[in-house]
């Protein structure tokens, strides 16, 4: 069974070989681990990693550049200041801080997609058994104007039904509808719809204001791909609970939400079952600061009570620096063992 149809069996709970599991290694690590002990640590996770190979260049000097200062601008006019190698950083200035300049404020111009070249790239991919997503930028509508507007601001303006605010909400859909309906006609397997709403506890933006505002929005983008055969992923971390129905109504096929900030048993009762669970794997507790035996057993559980044999659970591990190497192991080892747990 190819990595494609294994993948397309879980979403669509019909009997994959195996739990997909996926271990991104963030930049910032090749800036704080020793190379030859992540080196060490991918080798021997052929599951995980299969196929990989050791760059023949170094990804970046020696560990230990890991902090530094570094300003730079972004496509979208926002200053940001970066403090860490590889960690986005924060931005210091804005360009719609207040309205003074939205008339003259212009959104970065749009790439020109060639549709025919990329749906012939999509079809040779699928025919050797890959599966093949497109995704908006991280942090597509909700974030991008926290980002131009400022968080407070942003909720002040929607609270106020700022005309401003709507006609930028209009602009920016369209711009990435611009994107979603250029990847529609290409075949792809997916589209990412990654942005996060949720705070360690509570959403950052309420119920109301997200139907208001974002869904309709969200739902426009998201109806593209549905209308084209794709599936729909949808990711935000946090604590999403109270925007959780919203979210998927909007026709999320997958959904990617952390575990413990949630709740496992939350999500069990509420999603296992009825949509694919693209699980993302805690990062701020057992796996930073817990043991091995500890992080085996979160797996496990996360395991036992998500998915079945049917499919309807993928599963996901962001790593930053921090993480002691005992417990990347242990982790590895976890879901390299677990994935094939309904075997």
């Amino acid at each position: 069974m190819t990595d494609r149809e294994n993948k397309l069996r879980a979403i669509r709970f019909g009997h994959p070989d195996h739990i997909p599991m996926c271990f991104s290694i963030a930049d910032a690590c090749w800036h704080y681990y020793d190379h030859e002990a992540l080196y060490e640590l991918i080798e021997n996770h052929p599951l995980l990693f299969p196929g990989y190979k050791r760059p023949k260049k170094e990804k970046s000097e020696k560990a230990n550049s890991l902090y530094y200062s570094h300003t730079f601008t972004d496509d979208f006019g926002c200053i940001w200041q970066e403090a860490i190698d590889g960690i986005r950083g924060v931005i210091i200035k804005r360009p719609l801080e207040n309205w003074e300049h939205f008339d003259s404020y212009k959104f970065p111009p749009l790439p020109d997609i060639d549709v025919e070249t990329v749906k012939q790239d999509v079809a040779m991919a699928k025919a050797e058994g890959r599966f093949m997503t497109a995704s908006l930028e991280h942090g597509h509508t909700f974030l991008r104007l926290s980002d131009l507007c400022g968080y407070e601001n942003l909720l002040y303006n929607m609270a106020d039904e700022d005309k401003n605010l709507i006609k930028l909400i209009g602009m920016l859909e369209d711009y990435n509808y611009y994107f979603v309906d250029k990847w529609a006609q290409t075949g792809y397997d997916m589209i990412g719809y990654p942005e996060d709403l949720g705070m360690q506890v509570g959403p950052m933006i309420s119920p109301e204001l997200l139907r208001k505002y974002l869904k309709p929005t969200y739902q426009r983008l998201m109806n593209t791909a549905r209308d084209n055969g794709i599936l729909v992923h949808m990711h935000s971390d946090g604590d999403i609970r109270t925007l959780a129905d919203d979210l998927v109504d909007g026709g999320v096929d997958i959904l990617n939400l952390q575990d413990l900030v949630n709740g496992i048993d939350w999500i069990a009762d509420k999603f296992a079952g009825q949509y694919c669970i693209d699980l993302d794997i805690d990062r701020q507790n057992i796996t930073f600061g817990g043991t091995p035996k500890q992080i085996d057993a979160l797996i496990r559980e996360e395991v036992v009570k998500l998915s079945a044999p049917q499919g309807g659970l993928m599963m996901i591990y962001g790593l930053y620096p921090g993480v002691p190497l005992e417990n990347i192991k242990a982790l590895m080892d976890a879901m390299e063992k677990y994935m094939f747990y309904w075997q």
